[in-house]
């Protein structure tokens, strides 16, 4: 039977602990509890913001002949730890809101807000929308747009903006005078 001291159980649930979390999220070791079947639970506080109360748990498990391991690590509220409220269903919120309204004598207290979510409720406004400027039930009719002939443009107008652009656009580079004279050395002569 390999024997684990107190010690070397904390030091493999710092390890587990270090695989899942930064080292700068858990802080001192609080407390050890075996729970039977060879398990023991340990115990480091939660040094996050927003976690009071919180403890990193570790549970390890020592089975005859066999090293420890780790067999989960968690993030777990201890007492007077900062929890979130019960959740509520939103049909019991909206009851506890009309009932406030009523007592302060608002007067949307008195709005059916079933209506919102009725599957009989016909629109019949025919998808009418006053900010959108388009009427669906008016029998005007919109006048097509004027169309651009693309192949209109004549042949000496195409020239004449070809001409213009090779005129505007960059001029090629001069020849120097030796690239010239090469050309002409190696240019055969009319004679030969």
């Amino acid at each position: 039977m390999i024997a684990v001291t107190a010690a070397e159980r904390e030091a493999l649930a710092r390890e587990a602990l270090a695989e899942i979390t930064p080292a700068g999220t858990y802080g001192d070791f609080v407390s050890e509890t075996a729970e039977g079947d060879d398990v023991f639970t340990l115990l480091f506080t939660a040094t996050m913001g927003g976690y009071p109360g919180w403890q990193w748990t570790v549970s390890v498990a020592e089975l005859p002949g066999e090293k420890p391991t780790v067999l989960e690590a968690e993030l777990l509220p201890g007492d007077g730890a900062l929890l979130a409220p019960d959740w509520v269903p939103w049909s019991e919120r909206l009851e506890e809101y009309r009932a406030a309204q009523v007592a302060t004598g608002e007067p949307d207290a008195e709005l059916d807000l079933d209506d919102i979510d009725d599957p009989d409720d016909v629109d019949d406004d025919h998808g009418d929308d006053p900010d959108d400027g388009i009427d669906f039930e008016s029998e005007s009719v919109v006048e097509p747009v004027e169309t651009l002939d693309l192949f209109a443009v004549g042949e000496d107008e195409q020239h004449e903006a070809e001409a213009e652009a090779d005129e505007d656009g960059p001029e090629p580079p001069a020849v120097p005078a030796v690239k010239k004279r090469r050309q002409k050395k190696q240019e055969p002569a009319e004679g030969e």
